[in-house]
């Protein structure tokens, strides 16, 4: 089993700026050893790190915490989109399987600046995945990176932090018919409300398949709004049992192209 989205940091090291002391449950140092110990108390083999600052230095600490244990199936970092000799030089990174500019808070039509075209298309050739952290509100721009670029593998995150369930669903529609583009189940706990998290897994089984759904706890993120087995309880009962096998590894395996462990 793999848990696709998990962070780790240290408050005021690695560049780290974020969480910041108004998140008070979590403004605190979250090291490998706690992870495992989560992972261990939830019958999970491994994780993909996924960066949460952005920073080459996060990155470079991620990356070197993978190198250490296998319990760390991958690291989606970060690195300047803008710059395609700084994505081509980070894609020789042996554990980095994606990068994951943090595009919540951007302009909606992020995406469409050609000034990002030639790092997409560095991430595409080396096989990185684009993780896409964003808002419905950049769903119609996404849509058309995907349309541009139909051979880089894309994984949207929290499954785009749902906002109004309706308008939601029709602006994920053009993503479900790109074959290009998966979905990861996580962070929804943080973003919607319990009773609509019921609704949101349904809509994406029905439009993306479970062939391209990923799971990821968010932790520690998750813990401001639920336990770690909590939502993993959940996720499992969402998700048809048949299904399991796929959703909750296989294709997160798949999709990042994860090394099996190299040490005994």
């Amino acid at each position: 089993m793999i848990d696709a989205h998990v962070h780790l940091w240290r408050i005021g090291q690695n560049d780290c700026t974020w969480p910041t002391a108004q998140e008070a449950a979590i403004h605190r140092d979250f090291e490998i050893a706690e992870l495992i110990a989560t992972l261990d108390a939830n019958g999970v083999d491994r994780a993909v790190l996924v960066q949460s600052q952005e920073s080459p230095r996060d990155t470079d600490w991620l990356l070197d915490l993978a190198c250490d244990s296998d319990r760390i199936a991958g690291v989606v970092g970060w690195a300047d989109l803008r710059d395609a000799a700084a994505v081509v030089e980070r894609a020789h990174d042996a554990m980095l399987v994606g990068l994951r500019p943090m595009v919540q808070g951007r302009a909606a039509d992020w995406y469409d600046d050609p000034a990002l075209d030639a790092g997409f298309a560095a991430m595409a050739e080396h096989g990185l995945v684009f993780d896409a952290l964003i808002r419905p509100r950049h769903l119609p721009s996404l849509a058309r990176l995907a349309a541009r670029h139909p051979k880089l593998a894309i994984v949207v995150d929290h499954a785009a932090k749902p906002e109004g369930l309706p308008q939601w669903r029709e602006a994920m529609a053009p993503l479900a018919g790109c074959e290009n583009v998966g979905v990861k189940l996580s962070g929804l706990l943080s973003e919607i409300r319990v009773d609509d998290v019921t609704d949101a897994v349904g809509t994406l089984l029905a439009s993306f398949g479970a062939e391209r759904l990923i799971w990821g706890s968010d932790w520690p993120v998750l813990t401001m709004a639920d336990s770690y087995s909590g939502w993993l309880d959940m996720a499992r009962t969402l998700i048809p049992a048949d299904d399991h096998e796929a959703v909750f590894g296989g294709n997160a395996a798949r999709l990042y192209g994860l090394r099996e462990p190299a040490h005994g």
